[in-house]
């Protein structure tokens, strides 16, 4: 059985995607829920028309591990690991969206002590 191993992150979001080629059941499973189940309509529809999701032929099991972070960082980092596995596989599937394989390294800065926020001060005052 040929199988794939890709990950993706974005913020503190972390995406593993597992893709088997010979399928038991096929479908499209994120921990261990249909993707239906796991994200929203709208969202799905962004993710498979940003890949360009045609390996329809080969019909794959897809399964990803999904932890960390929030709804959009989660739906990024599936992207970025869908990509990612779909280049191994052949990278001819892939449409030539530039930056598609690139990770988003941004994250949030750490709090500094003296500071309201990462880069907020308290408010100065002359006198």
């Amino acid at each position: 059985m040929k199988k794939y191993l890709a990950v993706g992150r974005r913020k503190s979001a972390v995406a593993q995607v597992h893709i088997f080629l010979e399928p038991k059941t096929g479908g499209f499973f994120i921990n261990k829920k249909p993707i239906l189940d796991y994200f929203q309509n709208d969202q799905i529809q962004l993710m498979i028309e940003n890949l360009n999701l045609n390996l329809s032929p080969k019909n794959p099991e897809i399964r990803c591990q999904i932890s960390g972070g929030g709804i959009t960082g989660q739906k990024q980092a599936l992207c970025l690991a869908l990509a990612r596995g779909i280049y191994q596989i052949d990278p001819k599937f892939l449409p030539k969206i530039p930056g598609i394989l690139t990770q988003d390294s941004r994250i949030k800065e750490r709090r500094k002590y003296g500071l309201k926020k990462a880069r907020k001060a308290p408010q100065y005052s002359k006198r």
